[in-house]
């Protein structure tokens, strides 16, 4: 697979450094591997959850969130975030608020 950006993942380590070996371990894996859908991921990756349209890996045990976008069939992986897990909570939950329908309207 093709990981866009190392950038993302460089500018997140440089912040928190504890991030460095495990981000640089999981694209590592991502670089050296075809994932021909989720179950192949899942079956490398346990921790990872599909939540449409994201692939969302547990990063560092469980301190960290990586949020890809994964089109597998061109076999490139888009890095859309890497949050701490305070950070993801909150990105999470605001994604449930905006994606909740109005009642009574």
């Amino acid at each position: 697979m093709r990981v866009i950006s190392r950038r993302a993942l460089r500018e997140f380590w440089e912040i928190h450094p504890l991030a460095k070996a495990p981000l640089s371990a999981w694209h590592r894996v991502m670089e050296q591997t075809r994932f021909a859908d989720f179950n192949a991921i899942k079956a490398a990756f346990p921790a990872a959850d599909y939540v449409a349209p994201f692939t969302i890996f547990d990063i560092g045990g469980n301190k960290f969130r990586l949020i890809t976008a994964i089109h597998h069939n061109t076999g490139l992986v888009y890095v859309r975030h890497v949050f701490t897990h305070p950070e993801y909570d909150e990105w999470s939950d605001d994604r449930r608020r905006r994606k909740r329908p109005k009642r009574g309207k």
